[in-house]
């Protein structure tokens, strides 16, 4: 019983970097009951993000499109100071190299956009064994 309790009130931080809103608005409707969020609008805010809550921070996710810095310029930068830390990144794209290219790069995972409510508690899950849904 204690167990789930804990689970009950463990709020992870998640990071969020993702340029457009409607996206951000999505992925905060489907993990925001459970977790904490920060926005990012570009790959330089998340970078600046990461900095300021690397101690807080649980996991990220990372939009690889995105203007000002891409998403897989950010996660490079984020690796050389956190090689652990769980960073999903999102794209449009579905080929096997776009995968390949993020993973060589630094993602944990690949989701292909548009993010299901599934996919993403599923993968959040996966990397954060305490975080329960409803």
């Amino acid at each position: 019983m204690e167990t789930e309790k804990l689970s009950e009130d463990y709020r992870p931080l998640i990071l969020v970097a993702e340029d457009d809103e409607s996206n951000f608005k999505l992925i905060k409707a489907i993990i925001g009951k459970r977790c904490d969020i920060l926005w990012a609008k570009n790959g330089e805010e998340i970078v600046s993000l990461f900095e300021e809550n690397c101690d807080k921070a649980e996991a990220i996710l990372m939009d690889i499109k995105m203007p000002v810095m891409n998403g897989l310029d950010a996660t490079e930068k984020i690796r050389q100071k956190d090689s652990d830390l769980p960073i999903i990144m999102q794209t449009a794209y579905a080929f096997s190299s776009d995968r390949e290219n993020a993973m060589r790069r630094g993602a944990s995972e690949v989701l292909v956009k548009p993010i299901t409510l599934n996919a993403l508690r599923s993968c959040l899950s996966s990397f954060l064994p305490k975080l329960q849904w409803p």
